[in-house]
């Protein structure tokens, strides 16, 4: 079985505090968030919703992508959140089926 890396977008709630990172194991990650281990920005902040993933088969790609998003404007970041998820659903309820 292949190994998968996501980037993803946590957020406190619509249009609040943002978080991004990159894992290699997106369930596993959004739980420690959640659980006030993931960082201390996001425990700091509550920004625990996982508003917006994406998958990559290779690591290097996945870090690329995550140091580029960073670097984004935040209403480019908000575009991205909501093109493929304009509820800010929590989606980490969908991770595990």
């Amino acid at each position: 079985m292949e190994q998968t890396y996501h980037v993803y977008i946590l957020a406190s709630g619509r249009n609040g505090t943002i978080y991004i990172g990159v894992t290699g194991n997106l369930s596993q990650r959004i739980w420690q968030h959640r659980n006030g281990e993931g960082s201390k920005f996001a425990a700091k902040y509550d920004v625990h919703r996982l508003v917006h993933a994406e998958a990559f088969a290779d690591v290097n790609e996945a870090i690329a992508r995550e140091k580029a998003m960073k670097k984004w404007r935040r209403d480019w970041k908000l575009e991205l959140i909501e093109r493929d998820n304009p509820q800010w659903l929590d989606l980490y309820e969908h991770l595990n089926g």
